[in-house]
């Protein structure tokens, strides 16, 4: 949905309760995972913090949607935490204008309490200009001891604006991973993460 201007608090509220039953916009889940044919599959990996202080840190802001503090995008969800079923209204403002994109997520990573993993996957539903899927997830690299902040996704245009301005949206895509990057590694430098 393409809007001329942010859409209000209550419009928001309003398409994640109409999001809740839409199916999603591609299959099967798990793409992020894989390379799938006919998507774009998309990476970006960078160390965050270092040692298990850092990666309890990380889990937290992870679970509580700080890697979307970035200003130009924001996650909206139907669940405080990240767990499968939950319906996120993706909010982007670009290029003059506002566009409101539904998501779920179909399935987590690891384990947030124990192991050396954690994360989860979104994936688009119909009511999205694209179709496929986002990994987002922070595990701990043995040898350094760095904990690693990773984004996985796979998609491919579904709107008709998408594919015309398909170049322009690739370009997004990017400054949307490296800007999540960056929001995770502000996290780890705050003084409190809410859990």
């Amino acid at each position: 949905m393409f809007l001329a201007r942010r859409p209000s608090r209550q419009a928001i509220d309003r398409f994640l309760v109409e999001s809740r039953t839409l199916p999603l916009s591609y299959a099967p889940t798990r793409l992020a995972q894989g390379t799938p044919a006919g998507y774009n599959v998309d990476e970006l990996v960078v160390a965050i913090g270092r040692g298990p202080t850092d990666f309890d840190r990380a889990k937290a802001a992870l679970a509580s949607w700080r890697h979307f503090d970035i200003g130009w995008v924001q996650a909206i969800a139907s669940s405080p935490v990240p767990v499968p079923g939950t319906v996120v209204a993706v909010v982007i403002r670009h290029f003059g204008f506002w566009s409101l994109h539904g998501a779920r997520v179909v399935y987590g990573v690891g384990d947030r309490e124990r192991g050396t993993r954690f994360g989860f996957a979104y994936g688009t539903l119909t009511n999205h200009a694209e179709a496929g899927e986002e990994l987002f997830e922070v595990f701990v690299d043995p040898p350094s001891e760095n904990v690693m902040y990773r984004i996985r996704a796979a998609s491919r245009p579904r709107a008709a604006l998408t594919y015309i301005g398909y170049p322009l949206v690739r370009i997004l895509q990017a400054a949307c991973r490296r800007d999540s990057g960056n929001a995770m590694k502000r996290s780890l430098c705050a003084r409190e993460v809410r859990t």
